[in-house]
């Protein structure tokens, strides 16, 4: 074990709440607009909770790649003891960045930001860090932007060139309100803003306990494991294989063919499926829109 104890495991501390809550009333104000317009592709990407579920896996291992991100999530929030709910809560608050009335996502995000400036720290190795390092919030913010983007176009539907300029140009409002400076507008300008970093990388044990959790299901128990499974690795064949030779996660990671096939089966699934209780069926109500245009 290096450096921090497993997620099985963790240390006995106190660990800062999330400021994020879980639920939000999509619903109102009525008429008042999000940062996404309906006919947006992130109305189209977001709606999609295995596109979500597999980008927001291979986001969060790009950023635990980085021991400063690494050691400010895991010292500083609940992480060690419940990472599948803060990671749901982390999913909400990207939900409220293109569904959620902008008064909602101002508030929401201006207190994410209050309890971020409360985050330093040092890595086990003696480097200083602090969670509104403008290299650590870019990026966090980029390998959301490339993880929800990447999944969707991999596993659900494959997004025109078009679509996908609009993906990567589209989301800079939202950004600049968690105090990102520099935003990817292309996949070509996150990689290299993942070449900078990339020296940084390393391989961790935090790493792959948390591919176990996601793989174990405990997130949705009534959900099969051998789909957990097939999420997960799929989570890790949409990393950069630079990045997963850093992270040095091996040939058990590798997804089959079957696999894929029953990934990108549920995926589409997933697409059609029309959910009332889901954010963007809930904003569709609030700007007098038919509740399904998001999967129209």
């Amino acid at each position: 074990m290096n450096e921090h104890a497993s997620i099985a495991n963790p240390a006995t501390k106190t660990y800062q709440k999330s400021s994020t809550p879980t639920k939000f009333d999509f619903t109102k104000p009525s008429g008042e607009e999000a940062y996404h317009a309906p006919d947006s592709v992130h109305w189209k990407v977001f709606k999609n909770s295995i596109a979500m579920g597999i980008g927001g896996v291979a986001a969060v291992l790009l950023e635990f790649a980085d021991a400063r991100i690494r050691s400010g999530v895991w010292d500083h929030s609940v992480y060690p003891v419940d990472p599948i709910g803060r990671s749901q809560r982390t999913g909400m608050a990207a939900m409220l960045g293109v569904y959620g009335p902008q008064s909602m996502a101002r508030k929401v995000i201006g207190g994410v930001n209050r309890m971020h400036s409360k985050v330093s720290g040092e890595t086990p190795k003696g480097e200083a860090y602090t969670a509104l390092d403008p290299e650590l919030l870019d990026w966090v913010s980029a390998t959301a932007q490339y993880g929800f983007v990447t999944a969707y176009d991999r596993y659900v539907h494959r997004l025109s060139d078009q679509e996908k300029h609009a993906y990567w140009t589209g989301g800079d409002e939202v950004a600049k309100l968690y105090g990102v400076t520099e935003i990817p507008h292309s996949e070509a300008e996150f990689l290299t803003m993942m070449e900078r970093l990339v020296p940084r990388f390393e391989p961790h044990q935090i790493n792959s306990d948390f591919l176990e959790i996601v793989s174990s299901g405990k997130s949705r128990p009534q959900i099969p494991t051998f789909i957990h499974k097939a999420l997960a690795r799929a989570a890790v064949d949409i990393l950069p294989p630079v990045v997963r030779r850093r992270l040095e996660l091996g040939k058990e990671w590798d997804i089959s063919l079957p696999e894929r096939v029953l990934v990108k089966f549920v995926a589409r699934l997933a697409d059609k499926k029309v959910e009332s209780e889901h954010p963007a069926y809930q904003a569709a109500l609030r700007l007098g829109l038919p509740g399904d245009i998001a999967w129209r």
